[in-house]
């Protein structure tokens, strides 16, 4: 697949998600970032916006398998990677694959569950893998967790651990529709009988791999490279920032500038790409400092001032 055809099966992609959750599709590219950049999406929005509905239309669409681990302060580790069951047959015990061995799990108010249980899913989101019992299991090829988190609602919460938070790609917020977005809400629940839409599948898992290695043919400048670990180093010197945008973020940001590229159906990577990812893909992983807590500095307010002040390279 080249730059082209990955252009076109994206926007399919888009499409067919966008006929079944009303967001604007700059929303279902960032998320599509995760997916295109071997990455994880993480979204933080009040209930009822459509998140879950995103999470399963994405996989529809991919035609990739899907599971859903709903998270509560009950939830053990064992409940989503799995665990040994003793086979009365075979008077041997065999281990019980969880939800996370599916392509795209969905991780619903991940921060509902207490950290040994987010902890869980630190292994597969890096390495692609759990360790149950001391015995290491592969997880399916491809990948892709979509966590969800309830900002509003924090009593019965624990906040994710920054290490956490650093494992994904991206973060946003699908946000609430414009006056015609919810008209046309409606207008879509009434010409249907079912309360949730449905998703025709536009890609298969072959596709997905094919797609997914796009990227890696995308050409990079080194002026923007440089670039790249500029915005990465002014995060670390800002006065507001108590600890900025680790090595780990500025590859990221790299990959992500690459998936958009891809997107967008271009072999190379320009400066506007790297500006328009940086929002999604840096913002979450600085940590303010409680002077700026507590003055509420927005930590995209932080990034965007950043921005402004690292000077864009000419490709």
């Amino acid at each position: 697949m080249d730059v082209t055809e990955a252009r076109d099966v994206t926007s399919q992609v888009l499409d067919a998600v966008g006929r079944a959750v009303v967001a604007d599709r700059e929303f279902f590219e960032t998320v599509l970032l995760g997916v295109v950049g071997k990455g994880h999406v993480l979204l933080e929005d009040v209930p009822g916006t459509g998140k879950t509905l995103t999470a399963q239309s994405v996989a529809t669409a991919l035609g990739l398998s899907f599971a859903r681990v709903q998270f509560t302060p009950d939830l053990l580790p064992a409940d989503i990677t799995g665990t040994h069951v003793f086979n009365e047959q075979t008077r041997e015990f065999e281990f019980s694959r969880g939800p996370v061995f599916a392509n795209v799990v969905l991780a619903d108010e991940i921060n509902r569950a207490p950290p040994k249980t987010q902890s869980a899913l630190l292994e597969a989101m890096e390495e692609r893998q759990v360790t149950v019992d001391g015995d290491t299991y592969a997880l399916p090829d491809p990948f892709f967790v979509i966590a969800t988190q309830n900002p509003v609602d924090m009593e019965g919460t624990f906040e994710l651990p920054e290490a956490q938070v650093d494992r994904f790609l991206a973060k946003s917020a699908i946000g609430y529709p414009d006056d015609e977005g919810e008209v046309d809400l409606l207008r879509r629940r009434a010409g249907r009988s079912e309360q949730s839409p449905s998703v025709e599948a536009v890609l298969d898992t072959e596709r997905v791999h094919a797609l997914r290695a796009v990227p890696e043919t995308v050409t990079v400048d080194d002026d923007l490279l440089e670039y790249m670990a500029a915005v990465a180093r002014s995060t670390r010197e800002d006065r507001r920032v108590e600890v900025g945008v680790s090595p780990r973020g500025t590859q990221r940001l790299f990959e992500a500038a690459r998936a958009r590229a891809t997107i967008e159906g271009r072999a190379f990577v320009s400066p506007d790409d790297v500006k328009r990812v940086a929002q999604p893909v840096l913002a979450h992983r600085l940590v303010l400092t409680p002077d700026a807590r507590v003055e509420q500095v927005a930590k995209r307010d932080v990034l965007a001032d950043v921005l402004g002040e690292v000077p864009v390279p000419t490709v």
